[in-house]
């Protein structure tokens, strides 16, 4: 059985209340990538530092914003990080590798939000939703996301529950 949005913004979403028991699985996801651990990631506990994790889910969201022959950006606009969520659920420790799970939860009529996980060894070790907003490329403004970048959203959506 898979994720559905809810589930997974649940576990992110301060205003839902308690957050639900269910962890994300990687196939959940419809964009998936890796990353790698750094030396340099780690902080004086001898742990990924927090900040690290931001990092990976901008990798995560890069890799769908920026797909060849499929981004989510006409050439005219670009998409700003308005709000960043994460929740730490899991140590990560150096070395080694991180696989990034990326899927939109929600679209909005100038915005649209990321449920994102970060796994390492098959093991959810931190959750996020990233809101980012349409701006006009010349105004610097919000603008109103166009048919063909909601089409696109669409198909990234979070898979729904069985």
């Amino acid at each position: 059985m898979s994720l559905g949005a809810l589930e997974i913004l649940s576990l992110n979403d301060p205003s839902a209340g308690k957050p639900a028991r269910v962890i994300p699985r990687l196939e959940d996801f419809p964009g998936r990538t890796h990353d790698i651990i750094r030396f340099g990631d780690l902080d004086p506990q001898g742990h990924v530092n927090n900040t690290i994790f931001a990092t990976f889910f901008e990798t995560g969201r890069v890799t769908l914003l920026r797909a060849p022959g499929n981004p989510l950006n006409p050439p005219d606009a670009t998409s700003v990080l308005a709000r960043l969520d994460i929740n730490f659920l899991k140590e990560l420790h150096w070395p080694g590798q991180v696989e990034i799970g990326t899927a939109i939860a929600e679209i909005g009529r100038t915005s649209y939000t990321f449920a994102q996980a970060v796994f390492h060894d098959g093991v959810c070790a931190a959750t996020a939703r990233a809101t980012m907003v349409m701006i006009d490329g010349k105004t610097r403004r919000s603008r109103p996301l166009p048919e063909d970048v909601l089409a696109r959203l669409e198909r990234r959506r979070i898979a729904n529950s069985e």
